[in-house]
């Protein structure tokens, strides 16, 4: 091959980002082909929208296969460099003893064993140390793409830490409004209370907002590092093969503590005189199942909707491990009206009011935006406290024994409480209530 075929051949194997030969070659959708971690690392840093870096087309898929072809082309470019190179060294024979020596010291680190394929050891030295050296970049290549898999994770667990961030700020504020409402309520001489529980939970909230961007920062700072990591892993894939077998060898996969994201939890704090006032409107729930109006047992979690079949009578000690719902005994049109639910057994409940309708057919189906309900239902290995109306995640401790229900027919509004503690966890925006009201509760297996 004369000359200038070999160096526009030599072009054509070259990536164009770092200049080098291929390394796992990708060819994507314009036609153009670059190294895959080349690629990676340029729209990582880009943060644009994903185009060719060459002619700037827009690339509809980030998922690429590796150009068999152009790879073993590459890979012998390199040999047949290497193979000139070696030529030269024959001409200087300290430097060919010194690049045998570093074979027999990489054979002995390594415990090499050759591939198959690759010349047994009476072959020249050099052509051992080019299957060594295709081994070394081989493992190398997936250390990096581990790397680049921890990257794109806690890119994600960024972008989720940001949500949460805002999605808390937001609960803050409507928070602050609950607080309001409920102090409104418990007339003007707890005014300097309501003060003092809303000045707590701003600083509360701000400790919180700290902790959510502290752990913001610390997960970018641990991405960055893993990209760094990576570069310095993909500069060491294009060193000569000596260079490359001496980093190599000492080069270990990184070992990278997972960060946990931040579980921000708001304290519920006690309202002086809130249980004492909620007593003076008690009613007998009926939702034991003795005097239940309907009683039906679950085998199943419930989130959106609840399933089930009227019986006339609970079930006997033996089906007390099943989840199970019940509603009550009596309806409400109007008035103001409190009972109180233990929850102790389970961690997994649901409770509150449904319109009187949605329980008259057999099929006894509820849905959360036809009901006032508060839930706590398990997500992401912890339990997290919800609410149908309006659809919300809470922020705050979940109660572990006793939860107030208050319903004010002639406001529009159902509210919700910690017993033990005597605090608000939440009551939704006054509204209309089209039909009766039923009391209900679901509580979930031990």
């Amino acid at each position: 091959m004369d000359p200038a075929t070999l160096q526009v051949f030599q072009q054509e194997l070259t990536c164009p980002i770092c200049m080098n030969f291929f390394l796992d070659p990708v060819r994507i959708d314009c036609g153009h082909n670059f190294c895959r971690s080349c690629l990676s690392l340029s729209w990582e840093e880009a943060e644009t929208p994903m185009c060719c870096p060459m002619c700037k087309e827009m690339s509809e898929k980030t998922n690429f296969k590796t150009n068999v072809v152009l790879k073993k082309l590459a890979s012998a470019a390199r040999k047949y460099q290497l193979n000139q190179v070696t030529r030269l060294q024959e001409q200087v024979p300290g430097e060919q003893t010194e690049a045998a020596g570093l074979l027999t010291e990489v054979d002995k680190s390594l415990h090499y064993q050759p591939l198959s394929g690759c010349p047994q050891p009476e072959i020249h030295d050099h052509t051992m140390m080019e299957c060594a050296a295709e081994e070394s970049r081989e493992k190398l290549l997936k250390e990096m793409n581990t790397l680049w898999e921890l990257i794109q994770e806690l890119k994600n667990n960024v972008t989720e830490e940001i949500k949460k961030t805002h999605s808390f700020k937001e609960y803050v504020s409507l928070r602050e409004l609950m607080i309001k409402a409920q102090y409104q309520k418990l007339r003007i001489f707890l005014h300097e209370e309501e003060q003092l529980q809303l000045q707590a939970l701003h600083r509360e909230a701000q400790e919180i907002s700290q902790q959510l961007k502290g752990s913001e920062m610390r997960m970018t700072q641990q991405k960055h590092q893993v990209i760094n990591t990576y570069r310095e892993l993909a500069e060491v894939c294009h060193k000569p093969d000596m260079e490359l077998l001496q980093v190599s060898r000492k080069t270990e996969l990184v070992q990278t503590l997972r960060l946990q994201g931040v579980n921000p939890e708001l304290t519920l704090r006690n309202i002086t005189g809130l249980r004492e006032m909620l007593n003076n409107f008690r009613v007998d729930n009926g939702l034991r199942r003795e005097v239940a109006r309907r009683y039906v047992s679950f085998s199943e979690d419930l989130r959106s909707t609840i399933f089930g079949e009227e019986h006339r009578s609970a079930p006997n000690h033996s089906q007390r491990a099943e989840s199970f719902a019940v509603w009550g005994a009596q309806t409400f049109t109007s008035g103001q009206h409190y009972w109180e639910v233990d929850v102790s057994s389970s961690s997994s409940w649901i409770l509150g009011v449904c319109y009187d309708s949605s329980t008259s057919d057999t099929s006894n189906i509820i849905h959360f935006e036809e009901a006032f309900l508060l839930a706590s239902l398990k997500s992401n290995n912890h339990y997290v406290l919800y609410t149908s109306v309006p659809p919300l995640t809470h922020y705050v401790k979940r109660p572990l024994s006793m939860v107030g229900v208050f319903l004010d027919c002639d406001h529009g509004t159902v509210g919700f409480y910690d017993v033990d503690k005597g605090s608000l966890i939440h009551c939704n925006v006054p509204t209309q209530f089209t039909s009766p009201l039923n009391p209900f509760f679901w509580l979930g297996p031990p």
